[in-house]
C-alpha cells in the first residue's frame, strides 16, 4: 500500500522560507511522477510542482517559478518543496501526491493516484 506523509508546514512572516518534506513509502517501484499541490476553502486543488520519480526532471507552474523548488532523495524516498520568498497568498493546505502510472498530465490532480494528509503553510504580511 503506498503511504505519503507530508511534514515541514507552519507559519512564516512573507519574505519567509519553508521546506516541505513528503516521505513516501510503498511500491516505490511503481513511482512515476510525485506532485505538489495546493488548496484553500472553496477553491480547487492547484498545481504547483512535479517531478519524474526516475529521471529528477521538474515542472513548475509559472505563479512558483524561481521561488519554490521540487527535489527528491531517493535513497530516503523523500521528496521535498522548498519555498522561498513566501507571500501571503501562498497561505493554503498543501499536499504531495504520485502517479503510479507513466503518462498522465502534470496539472491535473486526478491523474495522481496517492495523496498525503496536507500539511498547513501559514504567510503572514
Amino acid at each position: 500500500q503506498v503511504q505519503l506523509v507530508e511534514s515541514g508546514g507552519g507559519s512564516v512572516q512573507a519574505g519567509g522560507s519553508l521546506r516541505l518534506s513528503c516521505a513516501a513509502s510503498g511500491r516505490t517501484y511503481t513511482y512515476y511522477r510525485m506532485g505538489w499541490f495546493r488548496q484553500t476553502p472553496g477553491k480547487e486543488r492547484e498545481f504547483l510542482a512535479a517531478i519524474s520519480w526516475r529521471d529528477g526532471f521538474t515542472y513548475y507552474v509559472d505563479s512558483v517559478k524561481g521561488r519554490f523548488t521540487v527535489s527528491r532523495d531517493n535513497a530516503k524516498n523523500t521528496v521535498y518543496l522548498q519555498m522561498n520568498s513566501l507571500k501571503p497568498e501562498d497561505t493554503a493546505a498543501y499536499y504531495c501526491a504520485v502517479r503510479t502510472v507513466v503518462g498522465g498530465t502534470l496539472f491535473s490532480s486526478g491523474d495522481y493516484n496517492y495523496w498525503g494528509q496536507g500539511t498547513q503553510v501559514t504567510v503572514s504580511s
